[in-house]
């Protein structure tokens, strides 16, 4: 739970992010800018993207950062 309690500290709610990479086929594009909405208990980053798309971050599997 560490981990999660310090992805909750680390991406409130507003946070913007910018992705870079994610292995799914549904995934917006690369550079595509969003906004934080919540931290899962799991540990997931879910993001509201500009391109109208709500798919999760996995910070072990995703390429992104804070912007």
């Amino acid at each position: 739970m560490e981990k999660v309690d310090f992805l909750r500290k680390m991406y409130l709610k507003g946070t913007r992010v910018e992705l870079h990479y994610m292995d799914d086929p549904q995934a917006p594009p690369s550079g595509t800018k969003g906004e934080v909405m919540f931290v899962d208990d799991i540990g997931q980053i879910h993001v509201k993207w500009e391109n109208g798309s709500s798919l999760a971050l996995n910070v072990k599997l995703d390429s992104f950062s804070r912007i």
